[in-house]
């Protein structure tokens, strides 16, 4: 009899949850349910089957195209940027532990029916930390698009009301948006709504946002993927850090990822320039990939404008920072090795000695050989 009235109350719920229409809590309960105790392995198979396949995978927008985006009540201005097929105009370039992180991230999904049978669930949330321009909002987008799900991306300064009453309506508003969509949902700049709530500048509703999202975080559906980002992770509340199954730290490029960043990004534009790599590698370490991608830019921008080479406004990237004096002597031998410059030119760019160069390229020579 008391497993009768456990069987009542399971399938009451689930209809409740059904008729309220939020597919992703319908595959949340049911992942529970296949997961207890004392079903017949026949039962919990066959849910797991229905998960495993998951119907709104194949057409993720579907449903979710039935439904207006959610918009500001006051502006009226739209609060989610949609990329319903994410596109990536080069492939990111990351430490190798960043880069096992987000594949794994996207493996969880990919074998889903696994983790079910092993009674697990794929991460729900995902925090990326890091400075400004490391490629956090580049890594949601490869995520989504290895996934094949649309990227959501919410618009905080939308979200922040001229009413700050309101904020936080919007806030659950978009949330219980993105939870019955088939999607990867990216909360950028997350410290504008989740600051420290012992942060006496802080008026009240803001600091009452942090609670809201604590809520929302607690109730994500393992169906769904919420990743976040900031560039000022001190600024979080602790509570909202705990929320956070995964933490991902973007750092700011070394130089072989530099190289990679760089061979790819004038493969693309300029082929032949492709012999700079080696010497920019070493000269933009400590840059930022948008940064670096920014210099570049220009320095072609320069180029066509001016008429003058692009190998002369490369040049002026490698002069343009101050170098300790062992990174000098190394970019003044890479140019010469290179063949970018003479032992003349190399001294004028860098400023180190003709006689330090000739002493560093025998050296090398005897070394190589």
């Amino acid at each position: 009899m008391a497993e009768n009235d456990g069987v009542e109350k399971d399938f009451v719920h689930l209809a409740r949850v059904a008729l309220s229409g939020r597919t992703q809590d319908v595959q949340t309960y049911l992942h529970r349910i296949a997961k207890r105790r004392g079903l017949t392995k026949e039962f919990s198979s066959a849910l797991i089957e229905l998960l495993r396949k998951n119907p709104t995978r194949s057409s993720p927008l579907r449903k979710g195209m039935e439904k207006a985006l959610p918009t500001d009540t006051d502006s009226r201005f739209q609060l989610l940027r949609v990329e319903e097929t994410p596109f990536l105009q080069m492939e990111p370039v990351y430490t190798e532990q960043v880069q096992s992180t987000l594949s794994r991230l996207v493996e969880e999904r990919q074998n889903l029916g696994t983790l079910l049978e092993a009674g697990l669930e794929p991460t729900r949330t995902v925090l990326f930390t890091g400075p400004p321009g490391v490629g956090k909002t580049l890594g949601a987008r490869w995520v989504a698009r290895e996934l094949g799900l649309p990227l959501m991306i919410l618009d905080l300064s939308a979200v922040m009301s001229s009413y700050l009453g309101r904020t936080g309506s919007n806030l659950r508003h978009v949330l219980d948006y993105a939870k019955s969509i088939d999607c990867v949902l990216l909360i950028d700049e997350l410290d504008a709504i989740a600051k420290r709530r012992d942060d006496s500048g802080e008026i009240g509703e803001l600091k009452r946002l942090v609670t809201v999202l604590l809520q929302q975080l607690d109730d994500w559906p393992s169906s769904g993927l919420l990743i976040a980002a900031t560039n000022h992770s001190d600024l979080l509340d602790p509570a909202v850090w705990r929320r956070f199954e995964q933490p991902v730290n973007f750092e700011l490029p070394q130089e072989a990822g530099v190289r990679a960043f760089l061979g790819a990004l004038l493969d693309e534009v300029a082929p032949d320039m492709s012999v700079w790599v080696d010497i920019l590698s070493l000269s933009l370490v400590g840059r930022s990939y948008s940064d670096i991608e920014r210099e570049v830019t220009l320095a072609r921008r320069s180029a066509a404008l001016n008429g003058k080479g692009l190998d002369h406004y490369l040049s002026l990237l490698v002069t343009a920072r101050e170098h300790s004096k062992q990174e000098r002597i190394e970019i003044a031998v890479r140019l010469v090795k290179n063949g970018l410059a003479t032992q003349r030119k190399a001294h004028e760019i860098t400023g180190v000695a003709r006689d330090t160069i000739r002493t560093h390229l025998k050296n090398d020579a005897i070394l190589e050989v």
